[in-house]
């Protein structure tokens, strides 16, 4: 019995297990397919988390700039959060979207 990497979730399991269980994924059929697809829902994911970020980093400006003068108060407050908030994600989704485009698929 030796270890193996599951083609899904990529974490340890038994060469003779029938299905990980970890995520319940077939080990019998064609685990390159599975690897990729994998991939790519991986991906999407990102990029999702990505597009999110960005939106909150608008938000953000826009509600510092709304009304054409610099916000004051709580509006101060919410903008600066939501900018900082969006930035920081983005920033850091961007490189977690390079590390997974470095892995092999």
């Amino acid at each position: 019995m030796a270890l193996m990497e599951c083609p899904v979730c990529r974490k340890r399991m038994s060469s003779k297990a029938p299905s990980c269980p970890h995520c319940q994924a077939s080990t019998n059929g064609d685990n390159e397919s599975l690897s990729r697809i994998s991939h790519i829902q991986k991906s999407s994911s990102l990029m999702n988390q990505s597009f999110v970020a960005m939106t909150l980093f608008i938000a953000g400006v826009v509600i510092w700039f709304w009304g054409g003068e610099p916000a004051e108060g709580m509006r101060a407050n919410i903008a600066g959060i939501c900018f900082v908030f969006g930035f920081v994600g983005y920033l850091i989704t961007r490189v977690r979207i390079v590390l997974h485009k470095r892995k092999s698929v």
